[in-house]
């Protein structure tokens, strides 16, 4: 099966799209920008997704593709590993991150995803209190996301993997097996 040339420009608009909300965020990005990444006319970013949200809404299309959980404490290294990975592979959750700060829009597509995705995976893992627990687990993913690969922390985005998984893991399976509330 042969790709179309449609389908080509979409892939490409979309790429450029990706790349350049995930440097530029939503507000700074424009579709001028988009369509000469994509070495098109801004016309045709126009005509294959109508509007900026819209194109946004397409490029912030993702999936986690978290892995199958154990529970134990081998989940928390499981999870940072693939994180690392996710962020690392894709500009779409760069994007997001750096979008949702400022538009309503791409902070809902980050609540979504968190909604959809990393909540359900997470409360089989949790010995309680599921969608806390995955929201705890999601400040310290989207913390170190922030300082790694937006704010670009010296110190943090030096980590290696190993690093980084051995600072973090501790701490992601203490938010999904330890108690909430401080003991008396």
């Amino acid at each position: 099966m042969t790709e179309r040339k449609s389908d080509r420009t979409r892939a490409a608009i979309l790429a450029a799209a990706r790349e350049r909300f995930g440097g530029d965020g939503y507000e700074r990005a424009t579709i001028r920008a988009i369509a000469a990444d994509a070495a098109i006319d801004p016309a045709m970013v126009i005509r294959y997704f109508g509007t900026k949200e819209k194109l946004f809404a397409a490029a912030a299309e993702f999936d986690l593709r978290l892995p199958a959980l154990s529970p134990g404490p081998g989940a928390g290294e499981a999870l940072v590993r693939h994180f690392l990975v996710r962020w690392e592979d894709d500009d779409t959750l760069k994007a997001l991150l750096r979008s949702a700060v400022t538009n309503p829009q791409a902070a809902d597509r980050m609540r979504e995803l968190f909604a959809t995705q990393l909540a359900p995976a997470l409360a089989r893992l949790a010995v309680d209190d599921p969608a806390t627990r995955a929201g705890l687990v999601a400040t310290q993913a989207l913390g170190f996301a922030l300082c790694r690969y937006i704010l670009e922390l010296p110190p943090v985005a030096a980590l290696s993997h190993d690093a980084a998984v051995a600072a973090l893991a501790p701490a992601i399976n203490h938010y999904l097996t330890e108690p909430l509330t401080a003991s008396e």
